[in-house]
């Protein structure tokens, strides 16, 4: 875990992280969301309306852009501010997905710092971006 302080927290900081899709994290996903949307759940229905499998929630995937903030940008003293996420490609079960994070502007009044992420499958395709807001309590 990275601890980044707001004083050591500077435009252009870049992290990275990947984490491959398990059909085991659908299935604790739909536990905790209950989410029975049956693109999420029957693949012949997801194929027959234009997708190649069944897809993986947008928040699951998203939910990676908190481990961003509160592991790698800025880690240890992160209070998640606001995330504000741009859906681009479905993602599949068994995908790999590349998570990236670059601070792009700082705040000194309220102390908190813009992070600009995206999420890339295996074949380098952006599946989403997010703007990251994050504060800090050190």
């Amino acid at each position: 875990m990275n601890e980044y302080s707001f004083e050591t927290f500077h435009i252009g900081i870049l992290e990275t992280f990947s984490v491959k899709i398990t059909e085991m994290m659908m299935k604790q996903f739909y536990e905790i969301c209950r989410d029975g949307n049956p693109m999420h759940m029957d693949e012949k229905y997801a194929i027959m309306h234009g997708y190649k499998s069944k897809l993986v929630y947008g928040m699951l995937t998203s939910s990676f852009y908190s481990r961003l903030a509160g592991i790698y940008l800025p880690g240890k003293y992160c209070i998640l501010k606001s995330v504000e996420i741009f859906f681009q490609r479905p993602v599949y079960v068994g995908d790999e997905l590349s998570i990236t994070g670059r601070v792009k502007d700082k705040d000194e009044r309220f102390r908190q710092a813009l992070v600009k992420a995206k999420i890339s499958n295996q074949e380098g395709k952006t599946v989403s971006k997010a703007n990251i807001m994050v504060g800090f309590y050190e």
